[in-house]
């Protein structure tokens, strides 16, 4: 026994520190478990206190701002130089569109509907618009604002604001103008955005808004004509305006009038007239009108009421571009006498080559119209600008006029040469020679 506790005493010496260190960190080990879990109330977590205020986050504002004069916008006009893709919508940076209001409407019309009308009337939104109207070297300041003139490099309104045409010169062409453009419009409205792009549109010189309705119809591809308003037969009782031209009138008072015509638009490519029966009789008054445009690059066309001889003489005396209508669409506005009108316009078109009608901003005439241009390709014919028409007489006028200068001068120089010649060599005229001279 002794023995074997004496073998045992080295190895409880050596253990005695292993267990006494075991046991004292399982001690802490306890402690620190308590500490964690129960904490302490002697010690504190540092921290930091202070006063912070919170601010509100941010809410996007969209509609019922109390801004209600200046709606934020969600998108921008599309500049020249930027790049159009398509099925995009133009006018649009993003692809972010405003939720409907309260009441389930969509975005105002005061801003946005307005500005998205404008967008798709834009130059670029249809490829028939015509280039926006630049006036750089065609206009001069006037009295009620700038008046078209002859651009120092040859340029004239006649020409720069016209919709160019290149159709087949082998197929009859047919061009139509309407006029009254402007006063109603509901009327106005149809005419640009449902007419066929060749057609053109008069307007009237009293239309509220007018330049932006000449805007918006160059946009839609239409070339445009200014009214200037002449007087009638029956005038004073049927009076077309305050600015009306008159026949035995002052020639500065017409010339006035007419500059104010002239200076209530640009855009247009011509002149046309509204009424003017008794106007387009007097030779004086027709004259001083006709040089007038002529001067300022303006070409004139007449809607055929009143004396065409005399319009077509003044009209080749001053050598401005003009053209007189071959049939008036509407002078009865039911639609079978519409279609009439149509159909003889063809057949005009076949006899001549070109056939030019006018008509009035009527509901029956916008409407037959439409449907008389939907078949008209398949029928043998092509619809074509007014002014393309205009070209195209004004260059037949030349020739004819040249061919006719030629004979003239051909006659005349074959009997010159007949009485200078010596009647013993006889003549080509058979008035005798040879052997014949004399019986």
């Amino acid at each position: 026994m002794a023995t074997a506790l004496r073998h045992a005493a080295p190895l409880l010496s050596i253990r005695a520190p292993i267990i006494a260190g075991l046991g004292a960190a399982g001690l802490f080990a306890l402690l620190a478990a308590g500490i964690a879990i129960f904490g302490d109330g002697q010690i504190e977590t540092p921290s930091a206190r202070g006063d912070v205020t919170l601010a509100a986050a941010p809410i996007a504002e969209t509609y019922g701002s109390e801004e209600t004069s200046n709606p934020i916008e969600f998108y921008e006009p599309v500049d020249e130089g930027e790049a159009s893709l398509t099925g995009v919508p133009e006018g649009f940076r993003d692809q972010a569109r405003a939720q409907p209001d309260e009441t389930g409407s969509q975005p105002d019309e005061t801003g946005q509907t307005a500005n998205l009308a404008a967008t798709s009337n834009s130059p670029r939104a249809n490829p028939n618009a015509l280039p926006h109207v630049s006036s750089r070297g065609l206009t001069e300041p006037g009295p009620g604002g700038p008046l078209p003139i002859i651009a120092q490099d040859g340029r004239r309104v006649s020409r720069e604001y016209a919709r160019p045409f290149h159709g087949d010169p082998n197929t009859p062409m047919i061009g139509l103008v309407v006029g009254g453009m402007g006063m109603s419009p509901r009327v106005t409205e149809a005419a640009i955005n449902e007419l066929p792009p060749e057609v053109a549109l008069s307007f009237a010189p009293y239309a509220a808004n007018l330049q932006d309705w000449v805007d918006r119809a160059r946009a839609a591809g239409h070339e445009v004509l200014i009214e200037a308003p002449m007087e009638p037969f029956d005038y004073p009782n049927n009076d077309p305006g305050p600015h009306t031209l008159l026949a035995d009138g002052p020639s500065a008072e017409n010339e006035r009038r007419l500059a104010w015509v002239l200076s209530r638009t640009s855009g247009y490519f011509g002149v046309s007239n509204y009424l003017g029966a008794r106007f387009s009789t007097s030779s004086p008054a027709m004259t001083q009108l006709l040089q007038s445009l002529e001067r300022r690059g303006v070409a004139f066309l007449h809607d055929g009421g009143g004396r065409r001889s005399m319009i077509e003489n003044v009209g080749r005396e001053t050598d401005v571009t003009f053209a007189i209508s071959d049939r008036i669409l509407d002078e009865n506005p039911n639609p079978d006498a519409i279609d009439e009108r149509l159909f003889a316009l063809e057949a005009l078109a076949i006899q001549n080559g070109s056939a030019l009608g006018s008509g009035f901003a009527y509901p029956a005439t916008v409407d037959q119209i439409i449907a008389w241009a939907e078949g008209l390709e398949l029928r043998g014919y092509q619809l074509a600008p007014p002014s393309a028409i205009m070209a195209r007489r004004r260059l037949e006028n030349r020739l004819e006029a040249e061919a006719a200068a030629a004979e003239n001068h051909d006659t005349h120089a074959s009997t010159d040469h007949r009485w200078a010649s010596d009647p013993s060599e006889g003549s080509d005229d058979d008035y005798g020679g040879g052997d014949d001279y004399g019986h």
